[in-house]
């Protein structure tokens, strides 16, 4: 089933592919929108996971800082969401029927 990550009426990401880890929603790289989301520079450290790097969202005037991340070079046993966007609570997971 599709799902959307939407904010300020504006999807964020599209996708029918998408991994769930620890409760959250993953979105391939090729399904988020690039005008949306602007890496700042900051980074986030799971134990299991890695080094994420954090994003800002963007959606008409207004952004969220840090609301979304992505794992570039995660460790060896989060491969599997290696480039995937993760949202922070702000974004709204919305299922697409």
């Amino acid at each position: 089933m599709p799902i959307k990550a939407m904010w300020n009426n504006t999807v964020i990401a599209h996708s029918d592919e998408y991994k769930i880890v620890e409760g959250r929603y993953y979105f391939p790289p090729a399904s988020v929108s690039k005008e949306h989301v602007q890496k700042n520079g900051n980074k986030y450290i799971s134990r299991w996971k890695g080094t994420a790097d954090y994003y800002d969202i963007i959606a008409g005037s207004k952004t969220i800082r840090d609301a979304a991340l992505a794992y570039h070079t995660p460790e060896k046993e989060a491969e599997d969401i290696m480039g995937y966007f993760s949202f922070g609570d702000d974004i709204e997971i919305v299922k697409v029927n």
